[in-house]
């Protein structure tokens, strides 16, 4: 079974690859990807790690939160599902109408 970690406050120097490394302490890491701006090519300041295990991803929420991270104090925790939001041109009105 593989856990998810939510990885917040990251500081703009860590990548996919030293995010990976943070955890590998802790167990086998299935995936590490910091979320990137797609407009700007800069991180967005979070991420998300997979661990191999549910005992490997506690161990690291345990370990990595509230550590110090390139002078950051990250913000580690079991991610969530990602809550659907309306798409489309929803809300309200505003036009003019002609009567």
């Amino acid at each position: 079974m593989i856990s998810k970690l939510y990885v917040g406050n990251l500081a703009y120097s860590v990548n996919d690859d030293s995010l990976r490394q943070h955890f590998a302490e802790f167990g086998d890491v299935s995936s590490a990807k910091v979320m990137m701006d797609r407009d700007t090519g800069r991180s967005k300041g979070f991420g998300f790690v997979e661990m191999g295990s549910v005992e490997a991803a506690q161990a690291a929420i345990r370990g990595m939160h509230g550590k110090s991270v390139d002078g950051r104090a990250l913000v580690v925790n079991e991610a969530r599902p990602r809550e659907e939001r309306p798409g489309g041109f929803g809300g309200g009105g505003g036009g003019r109408r002609s009567y």
